[in-house]
């Protein structure tokens, strides 16, 4: 520590300090009080003043970065695509259901299925969403899949759907951006082509 002395004596030579005047009793006091210099502690945990400070500083920096943030992140749009791929799946579960209905259309409708089936698993990928058809199965899908026992009632329910899937396709291919445009535009004309297989 240092000690700084104001005033111009100087005990170390003799010189006595300016007292101010005795007031009734009292002792005089030096004219000029000694000022110490040097770290400031906090008596308690014995840090700094700038460590505190700094300590602060580095807290709101932190702060203002969001890396405090505890606010949950917005959840995240859909894909425009989702519902393309959830129909796919609704649709060969359609086909499914009529197959097992009927045997006699299960070698007829099961490459319908598959290539319904073929058609999610791309869209999951370009999505990278696993499609959710038991949340959002179409009408048109799921009424295809109803408990038909006349053959061709079930194949004109399944091609109603196809119909309407070809036409989702047709309006998702108009508005998805030019990379996904080839799948989505190939899934149309799969879609149209089911429905001529099933006249």
């Amino acid at each position: 520590m240092q000690s700084v002395t104001r005033g111009a004596t100087e005990a170390s030579a003799g010189v006595a300090f300016p007292t101010r005047r005795a007031t009734l009793g009292r002792r005089p006091a030096p004219a000029d009080a000694m000022v110490l210099t040097g770290a400031v502690l906090n008596s308690d945990t014995g840090h700094t003043r700038r460590r505190m400070l700094g300590a602060g500083l580095a807290a709101l920096t932190l702060g203002g970065c969001g890396v405090l943030d505890d606010d949950p992140q917005p959840p995240s749009t859909p894909d425009p695509l989702q519902p393309l791929a959830d129909e796919a799946l609704a649709l060969a579960a359609a086909y499914d259901r009529t197959a097992a209905s009927l045997p006699a259309l299960a070698t007829r409708l099961t490459p319908l299925a598959q290539d319904h089936r073929a058609h999610a698993a791309e869209l999951a990928q370009v999505t990278g969403r696993t499609p959710a058809a038991s949340i959002s199965a179409p009408a048109s899908a799921a009424a295809a899949g109803g408990s038909a026992t006349d053959p061709a009632t079930a194949v004109a329910a399944l091609r109603a759907a196809e119909q309407t899937a070809a036409k989702n396709a047709v309006t998702a291919c108009a508005t998805t951006t030019a990379e996904r445009a080839g799948l989505v535009g190939s899934i149309a004309a799969c879609r149209a082509t089911h429905v001529e297989a099933l006249r």
